[in-house]
């Protein structure tokens, strides 16, 4: 017999704005779903709680992505200690080692967004990771950094090395592993993530097809990188994670409204 979520009730003492933080995550997870790029149970997609104190939300562990709440999110501290009540959930702090790096190093970044989807792992497990293609590569050429696979990520020192790695990127080859994004805002993460997952299935299709490369100039590349960037930028026609964002919303809540409980 199925056994039914546990009850969840809003904690109490939170503020607007992380309220707001809150329906955002939880939209941010259910998109996530709807893309097909949850694993079970697993990965996670981690927010910066507004405030001075260094406290974040989290997935609560054991459900899954399509079920998660603004209510149900759990606040923890740089430690993946949980901080007040969590409506009985535990979280899996091992897997909030590479986030809590990004988030302590660079306090501007609000969102970090982790996945193993098929194309994303493929990718990452190819010695020359993300090929220069076509342009759904090139767009986001200057946004992608390289970490090497150090086992699962549960020793505390290797934040500073995926730190020194992102550098000033928003998109992390996670060799032999998966996939991250991070974000000023938790919408700029996910659609950096739908742009880093799209141009790692498009380049899985063309060497399925096993086809002749018809190679791009090292002029191209740069032009087109440098065009990704100018468009995509804060000053651009179409900053990332601004109208996207707000159309993914969208599509959320034609299907239901939920997460935003």
């Amino acid at each position: 017999m199925a056994t039914a979520l546990k009850e969840v009730k809003r904690p109490q003492d939170v503020s607007d704005e992380e309220w707001d933080t809150r329906v955002e995550l939880a939209a941010c997870y259910r998109m996530v779903h709807k893309m097909g790029w949850d694993d079970h149970l697993a990965t996670h997609i981690s927010a910066r709680v507004p405030g001075p104190e260094d406290h974040f939300l989290l997935n609560p562990y054991g459900m899954m992505f399509d079920e998660i709440t603004a209510s149900s999110l759990v606040k923890i501290d740089v430690d993946g200690a949980i901080i007040g009540d969590s409506n009985g959930y535990s979280v899996n702090p091992a897997g909030f080692v590479i986030h809590s790096a990004v988030h302590m190093a660079a306090p501007h970044l609000l969102c970090a967004l982790h996945t193993h989807t098929y194309a994303g792992v493929g990718v990452s497990c190819q010695k020359d990771g993300i090929l220069p293609l076509s342009q759904m590569q090139l767009v986001i050429w200057d946004e992608i950094a390289y970490h090497d696979y150090e086992g699962a990520a549960e020793q505390l020192d290797e934040r500073e090395r995926n730190v020194a790695d992102l550098g000033d990127k928003r998109m992390l080859v996670l060799r032999n592993h998966g996939l991250m994004t991070v974000g000023e805002t938790i919408g700029e993460a996910f659609v950096h993530m739908y742009k880093f997952e799209r141009a790692c299935r498009m380049q899985l299709h063309f060497q399925q097809a096993g086809a002749e490369w018809a190679e791009i100039s090292d002029d191209t590349i740069r032009k087109t990188a440098e065009q990704g960037k100018r468009f995509s930028g804060k000053d651009g026609h179409r900053p990332v994670g601004t109208v996207e964002w707000e159309a993914f919303k969208r599509m959320l809540d034609r299907d239901d409204t939920s997460y935003r409980t």
